[in-house]
């Protein structure tokens, strides 16, 4: 893998990533940060490579002009949390006070950001440990352990020794879309994989699974726009 340079105004990155798998030169524009990776297959020489990417070049800057605008969360902002727009106000007091309206975050300016990731984070734990929890005894399958992260490429996962693990940012997306992720990762307790099994063992846990599914296919990346280190 190397990093090269599309000139124009502005310049762009290009990662160059080789991969015995590819069959053809191929473009692709991240949704969630923006980087541009030009796939090659094996025994393709770089400058081929790098021709195609030039030739693309009017189609890639429209894919990047396109990018949703990332967030650095602060003080005046909107967040989504639990579905709704809460706007971030300057708080008073110790804690974190939510409205319908608004998220109140005590301390510094500098600090905003840090205090709610770990009070959003909190939030997701509680809400995801509660929704396991249901699903898990209706089930008859208990889990583990329960682990948060910040994944990309997966909203959740159930390992084979049976824990489960959530992307925190879950709590910022309706309660329906947060409860199917808990239904989905819990039903791999059952059954470890995609087959139709498994998507039976879903619909008894969230019979009305398909929505939520289909929104964060459409949607769930826009919960990465939030940055909320600096």
């Amino acid at each position: 893998m190397g990093q090269h340079i599309l000139p124009g105004n502005p310049p762009v990155a290009l990662i160059l990533r080789r991969s015995p798998r590819a069959r053809q030169i191929s473009l692709r524009v991240s949704r969630l940060d923006g980087r541009v990776t030009l796939t090659v297959p094996q025994g393709v020489p770089e400058a081929t490579a790098l021709n195609f990417a030039h030739d693309k070049e009017s189609w890639l800057r429209k894919q990047l002009s396109a990018q949703t605008q990332m967030i650095q969360v602060a003080v005046g902002d909107d967040i989504p949390f639990a579905g709704d727009m809460r706007r971030i106000v300057a708080g008073t007091g110790r804690r974190i006070s939510l409205t319908e309206d608004t998220l109140a975050v005590p301390g510094p300016g500098d600090s905003v950001a840090t205090r709610l990731q770990a009070w959003l984070k909190s939030q997701a734990r509680d809400r995801l440990a509660a929704a396991s929890d249901r699903y898990a005894a209706a089930l008859g399958r208990p889990y583990t352990r329960l682990t948060l992260r910040d994944t990309r490429s997966r909203w959740g996962s159930c390992s084979s020794q049976g824990g489960l693990m959530y992307s925190w940012r879950l709590i910022m997306a309706a309660p329906e879309v947060l409860d199917y992720v808990a239904a989905h990762e819990v039903a791999h307790l059952a059954q470890m994989n995609h087959s139709p099994a498994f998507w039976a063992v879903v619909a008894q846990l969230y019979p009305d699974y398909e929505r939520p599914r289909q929104w964060l296919r459409r949607y769930g990346t826009d919960l990465h726009r939030y940055r909320f280190n600096t």
